[in-house]
Parts: C-alpha cells; structure tokens; sequence
C-alpha cells in the first residue's frame, strides 16, 4: 500500500522478547531458533534427545507452513516436499511431546506463550503451535506509536487512493437478492437506515454473526447453518489496564512480554475454563506499551509508564453475574455485582503482576479493565473473544471457512478464516481475501517487493501525526 516508510517497528528484547514465569524457574525467550534450542538444551540438560526430536518437528512444519502460506508450497506437494507436516501438523502437540516422552516442566516452557492462541494443548495442532514460535523467533517487534498506527495507516492510504472510511455506522443487514450479494443496509437502528449498493461485500464482522444476523439463515444451506453452529469460540480474555507514575525504562527494566503461570499443568487450567471456573493457579499475561515505545507521548506521559495485564477466563457470561450480553440487548456496566466481580479480578491480576513489578500497587494513578462482555459490547464478537473461532485440530486451517463463501460476491476476512487470528494473521487474511475477489495471486507479489499504492498520492507526512484522529 506504499505505507512501509509510515509504520516503523521496534525490536523487543531479542535475547528474551518473552519471559516466562512458573515457581521454579524463569526461561527468557530469545529470537532465533539456535538459540532457543541451545537454551532449552541448557535449562533441561537430561532432555536433550527428546527436545532435539520436538524440536526438529516444529520447526520442519513452521517451515511448511510458512511455504504453505506463501503459495510456494501447494497441498498436494506435502507428501513429497514436506512430509513432516502431513504427519504432524494438524495432530495435537501433546501427541508429539509424549511421544519423545517430554516432562511436564519442559512441555509447560515449550508452551508458555499459548495464550497467544489459547487453546487447550491437547486440542492445540502442531502446526499452530510451531507457526507461532516460529512467528516469534523470527523476531518479535511493536509498531512505534502503538497498534492503532497500523489502522490508522490503512485508513490514511484508503483515503488518499479514493476510498472512504465511515465509523460509528453499523450493519444491520448484508442484502442478498436473487442468491447473491446486492449490499448493506447502514445506520442505527435509531435512525434512517441508508441502502448501500454493492456487487461485492467483504465481513470481517464476527463469523456467527455475519451468516446468522446480517445475511440470515434464509440465504444459507442447511449444511452451512449447521457448521457455523457447531463451531467452537476460542475462550475470551480479561484484560487490565494500568497507568503508572513510574518510568519503567528508567528502572531498567528489561523490553520483554511476560507470562505468569502458578504450575506447569496448562491443560489443568483449561479444565477449569471449561467448567466455568476463573483458574486457581495464577496464570497472566504483562506487556509495557511504554516500554516497547519508549518514544511516543501518546502512550504515557513523562515519567509514567502504560501496561495491561491479560488472562483467560470462561466462556460463561455467568462469571461475571451477567446474564445476556450487550449485543443481545442486555445491560450490565452499572450492575453491583457485575462491578464487584469484575473488580476481584483485576486485584488478583494486580496482585499477580508484583511477580514482575514487585511494587506495583504503589504507583497505579489510572486503571480501567475490560470483561469479555466489554469486547462484545464493543465489537459484537461472540462470546466476546478476542481470537474469533478456536484454532484447534479440528477448527484449523481448510476446516475454518472463506475467504469465499456460498453467497457470490459475499467474502470474509479476520480471525475466523484459515490464516487465523494476531495482527499478522488477520493482515495476511486480508491480503488473501482481497485476491481471492481478484482471482489473483496478492500475496506472492507482496512478498516479492510489489507496491500495490501510489506513495505520491499519500499526504505529506506530518512532525505531530495521532493515530487516533486519523482513524476517525
């Protein structure tokens, strides 16, 4: 789109972007695959012919996997150029960690990132878990000025290449006319509703959603409306946000994310989930937004810092005394007990983020949290994920649905679709949506240095630029 000059990134700590925290040990994450290997050969000496093998594995199907996702690799080739992932990619990973007879210990430190994804480790393909590290190891980078500037970036060039960016204009209807898309109907439902025409449609609205409320289940095949319903969400996050009047880079504290867990029983923390119970072991997720862009004012003011403090919570709205969510009508923010249960959790998570910043509590001036009824309110996601379908063995890859649909002319993207959730799977989602409506091949091009944008026709770029407006 022209905009690689206009999103700069900054490296994370590459002798530990990650650092993961259990009660007898803490592993710093380094970028590079030797590396990563020499320092689990290190901290787990007795398990070397075992972590070799694993090893081996992940890494050979993140290779596959990768020429799978750039087209340099066609399905019908695995069997010969990368068997390795025929046999191991879409089984569980906990398969491939018994078979080489792995500890638990070891295991829990090959997955302490999982949340990235969550997804219970026995329903967690190989190839998920090796695409992630591999995605990782590779190196791992924040854009200066924070997420929103990616966004905001994509707006700025839509804009200046002739197209227009609405907000606070919801859908309320996908038209379908003769068995194929016609539009939208636009507007609160407050207001006029505005008829939109258009041959082609593209939702990156919530996938239940999408095919149960804006299309219909009129428009669908019984086979269809019966998969869409059978498909799991992946479990929602509760997340804390905190600003202190403390800067964490001049306390020297190291530029890597940090994950928490009270043991190494992962899959123990999804039986929990599962029975709709907040885990009893602690397990939580800390990133310094301050600290990976130390530079922008945007994101605390000087001498603070911003960070957020995230964990996984159950499915059931119930958690939080809630009953039905806010895209269904339900009201909830005001609610005593909603209030007080959701204030339980952000104290544990505060609590448990001392791990790291021992003195914590003391410099907190500003805190807000979010509720997985939070992200529903304000994206309509189901269930109120984050991560959209679960990318589990038999939800990955060919068995998620799109880009194209039954519907001519209706296409979908985000995290639902085979390229699954993170900002680098939805982006690279929307790059195969977009060819898939051209009947081309985009990302091949894209990765071979191919500008598709007209850096002429963007506007000047500006000393003091806000993501934040741009995006409005």
């Amino acid at each position: 789109m022209g905009l690689a000059e206009r999103v700069v990134f900054r490296p994370l700590d590459p002798d530990g972007y990650s650092t993961l925290h259990f009660p007898d040990l803490t592993f710093r994450v380094p970028a590079n695959w030797d590396r990563y290997r020499a320092r689990l050969l290190e901290t787990f000496p007795d398990e070397r012919e075992g972590l070799n093998a694993v090893l081996d594995v992940m890494r050979g199907v993140a290779k596959a996997g990768n020429q799978l996702g750039r087209n340099e690799l066609a399905m019908g080739d695995l069997a010969d150029q990368a068997p390795i992932f025929l046999q191991w990619g879409l089984r569980p990973v906990t398969q491939l960690f018994e078979e080489h007879k792995l500890s638990q210990r070891a295991t829990g430190v090959l997955l302490g990132e999982q949340g990235c994804y969550a997804v219970r480790p026995s329903e967690t393909p190989v190839a998920v878990a090796s695409g992630v590290t591999d995605h990782f190891l590779r190196g791992a980078w924040y854009p200066e000025g924070g997420g929103q500037v990616i966004a905001a970036r994509l707006i700025e060039a839509i804009r200046a290449y002739g197209g227009e960016v609405r907000t606070r204009c919801p859908v309320r209807e996908i038209r379908v006319e003769n068995g194929r898309v016609a539009g939208v109907v636009a507007g609160r439902k407050t207001r006029e509703a505005q008829q939109i025409e258009a041959p082609i449609v593209v939702s990156n609205a919530d996938l239940k959603r999408t095919f149960f409320e804006l299309v219909g289940e009129s428009h669908l095949a019984p086979e269809t409306v019966e998969r869409i319903r059978s498909l799991r969400m992946a479990v929602p996050l509760f997340c804390v946000y905190l600003g202190l009047d403390v800067d964490l880079v001049e306390r020297g504290m190291p530029n890597s994310n940090h994950f928490i867990w009270g043991d190494y029983d992962i899959e123990g923390v999804y039986d929990e989930l599962d029975a709709g119970r907040i885990p009893e072991s602690d397990m939580c997720y800390i990133t310094t937004a301050s600290l990976k862009d130390p530079v922008t004012p945007h994101i605390a003011p000087e001498g603070c810092s911003n960070l957020q403090i995230m964990t996984l919570v159950p499915r059931d709205y119930a958690t939080f005394g809630v009953d039905v969510g806010p895209a269904d009508g339900g009201r909830y923010h005001r609610d005593p007990e909603y209030r007080r249960l959701k204030q339980v959790v952000t104290d544990r998570l505060i609590d448990q983020a001392q791990d790291v910043i021992p003195d914590i509590r003391e410099h907190i001036v500003w805190e807000e949290a979010a509720t997985p009824i939070s992200q529903e309110r304000f994206t309509h996601s189901t269930g109120g994920t984050s991560y959209g379908i679960e990318l589990s063995c038999s939800q990955a890859g060919p068995l998620r649905v799109g880009p194209a649909t039954e519907i001519p002319g209706l296409y979908l993207c985000g995290a639902s679709t085979p390229s699954g959730p993170g900002i680098a799977g939805v982006m690279r989602g929307g790059v195969t949506t977009a060819g898939a409506v051209l009947e081309t091949d985009l990302l091949g091009p894209i990765l071979a240095g191919e500008v598709f944008g007209d850096r002429e026709a963007l506007p000047p770029m500006e000393d003091v630029w806000d993501a934040w407006r741009e995006s409005h």
